[in-house]
């Protein structure tokens, strides 16, 4: 997937090709984006044109709610791997201003739809805004594909375990811990990815090894322990993972993220601070609580790992 970040390059790298494109923020790459990218894919092989999806960098609502800005399921380099596994071939990624806020629904599907992309088709959700103030919709895009000449396909909403997917309702689950839920509506498990950070060694001292994610500013699950699986250097293990401010071991503190292995390599698990490590959140276990001392939380995570091994085991997973 080529990634274009300006309309004034577009053009130079299609070539002249009609486009069958889409336009969203396609914060996760869940389920319902999948498949109206699918559609999208399968339409443009049909015609001969470029399939083709339209995004925005930052976020929209980093620049026009900065306060109310939500966490992101997917941040900027994971959201741009997810949409490169869909088949699109080429991804247009416009810088976001407030400028670009201003633009009308008009003004937008002129300027990249028509002149910038040559769109021949545009597939959208059926809940899709777009231009100042979110004035478009479905049937104003509809009616300017009749007067610009491209085709608008609609897609119906996506519903997994008889909830609709969204990246709202994503977020709303993976905040409340429901991971497992949350796998359903995204079609893959909620995972972050980040630098190991240098740890304190309490861990390795008074309770279990772990492996410290660096502070991580988007969306995280609860507070809890939950089983995972971790990937470092290309290979993915199982392993259990809190997330929470470690109350055991002083009042509040920051948000932090630690992983234990369950089985590591016979030479160790090889990870040094700012190699990069992702963890795939599989099952929330229980909260996060505070012990009254570091033996009292070892008795409680050596329940924690057998829970984690009978889990695991269920799959055939190590």
């Amino acid at each position: 997937m080529e990634v274009v970040r300006s309309l004034e390059a577009w053009p130079a790298w299609a070539a002249g090709r009609a486009t069958v494109a889409t336009v969203g923020n396609f914060d996760g790459v869940h389920r319902a984006h999948r498949q109206l990218l699918a559609a999208v894919r399968r339409e443009a092989e049909q015609e001969g044109a470029l399939a083709a999806a339209v995004s925005f960098e930052p976020h929209p609502s980093r620049i026009l709610q900065p306060a109310a800005a939500p966490p992101l399921i997917t941040p900027g380099a994971e959201r741009i791997r997810q949409l490169a596994t869909t088949g699109i071939e080429a991804l247009l990624l416009l810088p976001f201003s407030r400028e670009l806020s201003l633009w009308s629904a008009r003004e937008f599907a002129e300027r990249v739809l028509v002149r910038g992309l040559r769109a021949r088709a545009v597939h959208e959700g059926e809940n899709f805004r777009f231009g100042h103030r979110h004035l478009g919709t479905v049937a104003t895009l509809a009616e300017l594909g009749r007067e610009f000449g491209f085709a608008v396909r609609v897609q119906a909403r996506v519903e997994a375990r008889g909830e609709v997917v969204s990246s709202s309702r994503i977020r709303e689950l993976v905040a409340a811990g429901a991971v497992e839920r949350a796998r359903a509506l995204l079609g893959r498990a909620f995972a972050v990815r980040g630098p190991v950070a240098a740890g304190r060694g309490v861990g390795r001292q008074l309770t279990v090894p772990t492996l410290n994610l660096s502070p991580y500013q988007e969306l995280l699950p609860a507070a809890g322990v939950y089983c995972t699986c971790l990937r470092l250097g290309g290979e993915w293990r199982a392993a259990l993972t809190n997330v929470g401010m470690r109350p055991t071991f002083g009042p509040g503190g920051p948000l932090t993220v630690e992983t234990h292995v369950l089985h590591p390599p016979p030479a160790g698990l090889e990870a040094q601070p700012g190699d990069e490590m992702e963890i795939a959140f599989l099952r929330r276990w229980r909260a996060e609580r505070r012990f009254e001392a570091p033996a009292a939380l070892r008795a409680q995570i050596e329940r924690d790992l057998a829970f984690a091994e009978r889990y695991f085991a269920k799959f055939g997973l190590r």
